[in-house]
């Protein structure tokens, strides 16, 4: 199983102030991710609307973000990749977005809403 997250949706799922440091709530979903994918041996991607800056150290998390900037970049990034990952394995989208999650599961993927999921990684 592949995880894919809308991580600023993934993010935003919560509000504990994390627009006041957002490259530090980057860092936090990620750290929590990479977690996640060592305790169960998860794959998991996680996209971003643009490049981090600086770069973000990763292990087991695969980190990609959109190549065209604008409003929904991750989600149509997200929806670009989406039939390469489903042709290598079953995929399910982490979001709480209506229009993401509707065009995920007509392309084939499953979905994760973002608060299910954040209670999953809490867990942790």
């Amino acid at each position: 199983m592949h995880t894919v997250v809308d991580a600023m949706n993934l993010i935003g799922s919560r509000p504990d102030g994390w627009w006041r440091d957002r490259p530090a709530a980057i860092l936090r979903l990620l750290e929590a991710l990479e977690r996640w994918s060592a305790e169960g041996d998860h794959q998991v991607t996680m996209v971003l609307e643009r490049r981090p800056d600086p770069d973000l150290p990763t292990d087991r998390v695969d980190l990609v973000w959109a190549s065209h900037p604008g409003p929904n970049a991750a989600d149509r990034e997200i929806l670009h990749r989406l039939p390469t990952w489903l042709e290598e394995d079953e995929v399910t989208v982490v979001t709480s977005d209506r229009d993401l999650a509707s065009k995920s599961r007509a392309a084939g993927a499953q979905v994760a809403g973002a608060s299910a999921f954040r209670k999953q990684l809490d867990g942790m």
